[in-house]
């Protein structure tokens, strides 16, 4: 398998390097679809974990790439089936079936091809899931949740209503959001920009994390923030709320302004168990 994954790697690389256009050529779209598969297979993925590095995942920008060769070879077609939509003929609509054990709840929702769901995912209508997501077993998509493209999300993950997880495909070498697994995201949050939400963290509802945001942590007395080549990570088992702090410059201060920002109120214990306090965490 590894052998398949690296030749096909060779073959997305010379279509996406060689300064020719790709556009008619079939073996160009060969191995686009071979791709393709492959994501949804989740035998390939646009970011994945590996503790050698300094954030502990590794972005496949090739995959990234492959997927951009993929709009790139696409031509618009009308789509009829379920969901009446207009796209390129590259990235229809996922279809699954019953053996895959996956629920998707009628009433609008909708999964791009090259979009990956693991065995026992539960999608709540409606909501989306882009291409190149990476959506892992157990993970509950609530309505009006969207997953962005390539962003990568764990096991257990519980994506609460209208949450927003940001894609990144552009630049390809950029990390997507990633959520690790047993996070817990509220309703109306939104995760953008590479964020990464390390393993049990909560995110309280109306959470909003972004490369450009500071997160407070009163519990350790740290702020937290994006920096060079690192994203904004929040750390395992941490509890974020919406917070506000002071604007201490000029007419803002004046007029007792202040800013949002999110902040870390307290850490899970190891041994509480979610079941028993989710209401208290988000209340």
């Amino acid at each position: 398998m590894l052998g398949q994954i690296e030749a096909l790697k060779e073959k997305l690389e010379k279509f996406t390097s060689s300064g020719t256009d790709p556009v008619g050529d079939r073996a160009a779209m060969e191995a686009f679809l071979e791709l393709r598969l492959a994501l949804e297979a989740g035998l390939v993925r646009a970011a994945e974990p590996d503790p050698t590095t300094a954030t502990g995942w590794r972005v496949n920008a090739w995959v990234k790439q492959g997927i951009l060769l993929g709009f790139r070879l696409g031509q618009l077609k009308s789509f009829a089936a379920g969901l009446s939509f207009i796209d390129k003929d590259t990235f229809p609509a996922r279809q699954f079936s019953p053996d895959q054990g996956i629920r998707i709840v009628p009433g609008g929702s909708s999964v791009r091809a090259g979009a990956y769901l693991a065995r026992g995912v539960v999608a709540m209508p409606p909501m989306y899931v882009n291409v190149g997501a990476y959506v892992d077993e157990g993970a509950l998509i609530d309505s009006h949740a969207l997953v962005g493209s390539c962003a990568q999300i764990g096991k257990r993950v519980h994506l609460s209503a209208a949450a927003q997880i940001g894609g990144v495909l552009e630049p390809v070498n950029a990390s997507p959001v990633i959520l690790e697994d047993d996070v817990l995201v509220g309703g109306n949050c939104g995760v953008y920009e590479g964020a990464i939400v390390r393993s049990r963290a909560v995110l309280a509802a109306g959470t909003v994390l972004a490369r450009g945001t500071p997160v407070y942590d009163v519990v350790r007395g740290e702020v937290l923030r994006a920096e060079g080549d690192m994203p904004l990570i929040i750390p395992e088992g941490a509890v974020v709320v919406p917070g506000a702090r002071a604007v201490t410059k000029g007419k803002a201060k004046d007029w007792n302004l202040s800013v949002y920002t999110p902040v870390i109120v307290k850490y899970r214990d190891e041994k509480t168990e979610l079941s028993l306090t989710l209401e208290e965490l988000l209340r």
